[in-house]
């Protein structure tokens, strides 16, 4: 499970475009928490802080602590507003989370034993359809990653949802259908020489296909015709 990140913030006193100006002036972010029974918490935080976490690479799928005040409250990151100048944040909303909450989170996938795959080692290629699972969690139990095993994969073999075994207490989100994650396909050269053999169409070593009379062919017989 992601570890929890710890996040300082204050209250906010004032709403409006200029006070948030005035925030991001002093190097602060506005926020707020949101959610439960309780009415949306305005808050700002470092600036510098959120980008940190930010570059965990895991922010959007980690639980957050917000303090302010001596008071924590546990949160899931729900959008983080950027500058389209700068890439600044500008705004972030979190997700208050009640006790025993279950939240929907897309979890990154990683692929292990590639080299014990028999299709990626006779030059197949491990083409990803998901690089995310659109998960159900509980809140206290959010995966940091979902790893799956491809070993003894074949060219032409599939990774179906209904293979991978969820971490305990997530689920999919997509239960209509059994989607597909990732792929061992052909390499193009080896599939541009499979549809040819197909056709019958001789390939020779170079990788050319022989045509059965070429420029020079007709020029020796124009030549030949003369001679005669």
């Amino acid at each position: 499970m992601s570890e929890a990140l710890k996040l300082p913030a204050e209250m906010r006193e004032r709403a409006g475009k200029g006070a948030s100006r005035a925030l991001r002036r002093e190097g602060r972010v506005p926020a707020v928490i949101y959610g439960g029974k309780d009415e949306p918490t305005p808050i700002h935080v470092e600036e510098k802080e959120l980008v940190k976490q930010l570059m965990t690479g895991h922010f959007m799928n980690s639980i957050v602590e917000v303090t302010v005040g001596g008071k924590t409250t546990r949160t899931l990151p729900k959008d983080v507003a950027l500058d389209p100048v700068t890439d600044r944040p500008i705004h972030a909303d979190f997700l208050r989370l009640a006790k025993g909450a279950k939240i929907d989170v897309n979890v990154p996938v990683v692929f292990l034993n590639e080299e014990a795959s028999p299709g990626l080692k006779k030059g197949g290629v491990l083409n990803v359809v998901r690089h995310e699972l659109e998960l159900i969690c509980e809140a206290d139990k959010i995966p940091g990653e979902i790893e799956i095993d491809v070993t003894g994969l074949e060219v032409g073999d599939s990774v179906h949802i209904s293979a991978v075994t969820l971490p305990e207490g997530s689920e999919s989100a997509i239960t209509d259908r059994d989607f597909t994650i990732a792929t061992v396909v052909a390499p193009s050269a080896l599939k541009r020489s499979d549809e040819s053999a197909e056709e019958g169409e001789d390939i020779p070593a170079d990788g050319v296909a022989a045509t059965e009379q070429g420029p020079d062919a007709d020029a020796a017989e124009e030549q030949e015709e003369k001679s005669e």
